[in-house]
């Protein structure tokens, strides 16, 4: 007995999992609404999961010309508050060559990836949802963007403004992604690429949106989602969602992408399970559930505490000051979120 597998969702928790279940022998069928290559709003970069984790997925030879990240610093409206060394380093990649590379090796272990097709999110035994976040009445926007001739201090920037952060990670060939999240603000009118930078000055961060603005653009490479939520997404009973569909840590953090390979790790036996052995679906799930929420409970209350912090004045301003008198924590908080 094998039933097959559906997963709603080509990106990276969707394309790990089914990589990872055709290693167990389990039929899979991946829907993707877009097509590859692409570009989505991301950090794209890897902090957090471990060489062990990307093996047992059958994807860490993906990695092996990925950039590594050891140093950051962290800046507030222009000015730096705090310079790090990363214990472990991060890996830069872009999801427009990461996400390919995922789709040929699924394909190449046997699984179908059909693209260009949306699935509906509904609850059915053998369908799990990684189609990331579901349209909601959300305040945030995403933006991001690759550029050349950006001047970094660190393999790795955030900066804090008023009205949000943005990130700085190398990728591939020498580009740079900029990436940022922000309060959704329909008084700034400009448009595509222009978006970033309109943004970063609007928060305080003039200089840097005048270096975006002055940097070599990758075509194509401009993309933003807007109208979601942070936190734990609403579930629909019954309907098994993993990565960002199932929750999305606030990208300071720098979590993200490697909680969607975990979260993967996590679900590829109880898949498997119910594909073979003829467990039930509502087993599997809420063995899915329980592992997930176990695994990323901690790092998304502590990360949803330290969020507003970052967003208000006052609690950039103890950050500002811990940091110059060097009393941040910042290697104990960034192990609570881990």
């Amino acid at each position: 007995m094998n039933r097959e597998i559906t997963i709603a969702g080509g990106g990276l928790a969707g394309l790990s999992l089914a990589c990872a279940l055709r290693a167990q022998g389990v039929a899979v069928t991946v829907l993707e609404a877009g097509n590859y290559p692409r570009h989505r709003v991301c950090g794209e970069f890897i902090s957090g999961v471990t060489d062990d984790t990307l093996s047992r997925l059958g994807v860490a030879e993906l990695f092996a010309d990925a950039r590594f990240h050891h140093s950051l610093a962290w800046h507030n409206q222009g000015q730096l508050i705090h310079r790090a060394r990363l214990k472990t380093p991060a890996l830069g990649i872009s999801r427009h060559l990461l996400d390919e590379r995922l789709r040929n090796h699924a394909v190449g272990s046997g699984a179908v990836v059909r693209t260009n097709v949306r699935a509906k999110p509904v609850a059915r035994e053998g369908f799990v949802w990684t189609a990331g976040r579901r349209p909601t009445n959300g305040t945030w926007i995403g933006l991001k963007m690759h550029v050349k001739g950006l001047p970094l201090s660190e393999d790795l920037e955030m900066h804090c403004g008023t009205n949000g952060y943005a990130g700085l990670a190398g990728v591939e060939d020498g580009w740079t992604n900029a990436c940022g999240l922000f309060r959704l603000d329909r008084s700034i009118r400009a448009e595509g690429p222009g978006l970033l930078p309109a943004y970063l000055e609007a928060g305080g961060n003039q200089a840097l949106a005048e270096h975006l603005r002055s940097a070599e653009y990758r075509e194509r490479s401009f993309s933003a989602v807007a109208g979601f939520q942070l936190g734990r997404q609403i579930p629909i009973p019954g309907m098994l969602a993993l990565g960002d569909a199932e929750s999305m840590i606030p990208p300071f953090t720098g979590n993200g992408m490697s909680m969607a390979f975990q979260a993967a790790e996590l679900a590829v036996a109880p898949l498997a399970a119910w594909s073979r052995d003829g467990r039930s679906w509502q087993e599997t799930t809420e063995a899915v559930r329980a592992a997930v929420s176990g695994k990323f409970r901690r790092r998304l209350a502590v990360a949803g505490a330290l969020h507003p912090l970052l967003l208000g004045r006052s609690g950039r301003s103890l950050l500002q000051c811990l940091a110059s008198a060097r009393l941040l924590p910042f290697q104990p908080m960034l192990s609570l979120i881990r």
